[in-house]
């Protein structure tokens, strides 16, 4: 029967050129205190060898979001990912392959869940967004226009989540805010603005790999993050 009313409608459009739909992955993880985007190396034309983002087209049973999520599937292993649609891009010779309008995705992971000899058999790697290589097509524009937007994000909800390891620390979590912002920031100011949200639970474990001292461990408290995403706040720092 599907098939059926799919072709009924084909009969309607008949006249019209189909025009390709692909989704493209601006895949974000935080480790060695930079934020990094995933890349691979392309292995079909055109622009095959080159550095590109993560993508695919989308299926005829399938909606743009179903899409974003099984490509992040096949290359990560992982469901569940913060995934946000970005930006369509249509430039009529973007693609010089064909005529291919792509909807971008944002999403950001912790890369310590992935199985990385899994997407080293993707030809994938993960590059520091200060020193990515050029890219094919418009996806250096793409994480441009991604990078902006978890700035915008990171002001209104804690994203630290996403990207951080289950426990952490609060000069980790700094540093994790300072590569998204690109610049530094003040740690008596953050850590007493981070406190004041009430959304941390502190444990007697300390992290000594970065001093003898170490710093105290945190998590986030669920049940109060999610309160604070649904009531709202201003995270300005």
């Amino acid at each position: 029967m599907v098939q059926t009313n799919r072709n009924k409608k084909t009969q309607y459009y008949k006249a019209h050129k189909e025009i390709l739909v692909a989704i493209d992955c601006i895949i974000f993880g935080f480790s060695d205190n930079d934020l990094k985007v995933l890349l691979l190396k392309r292995d079909f034309e055109p622009a095959k060898g080159q550095i590109s983002l993560i993508g695919g087209f989308v299926r005829q049973e399938e909606s743009l979001d179903n899409a974003a999520a099984r490509i992040l599937h096949e290359l990560t292993g992982l469901k569940d990912i913060y995934l946000e649609q970005l930006y369509t891009y249509g430039s009529i010779d973007r693609d010089p392959g064909e005529r291919v309008i792509s909807v971008a995705y944002c999403a950001l992971l912790k890369i310590q869940d992935l199985d990385h000899e899994y997407v080293r058999m993707h030809s994938a790697r993960w590059c520091p967004i200060s020193d990515c290589p050029e890219l094919i097509f418009d996806h250096e524009t793409m994480i441009e226009k991604a990078i902006r937007r978890i700035q915008r994000r990171a002001k209104n909800r804690p994203i630290g989540f996403e990207l951080l390891p289950e426990h952490f620390t609060i000069p980790q979590l700094q540093k994790l805010y300072e590569a998204i912002y690109q610049r530094k920031l003040d740690s008596r100011n953050f850590r007493k603005k981070l406190l004041a949200m009430n959304i941390l639970k502190k444990y007697d474990k300390k992290d000594k790999s970065s001093s003898k001292k170490g710093a105290y461990l945190y998590s986030f408290d669920k049940k109060k993050y999610n309160k604070l995403l649904k009531d709202g706040f201003h995270f300005d720092l």
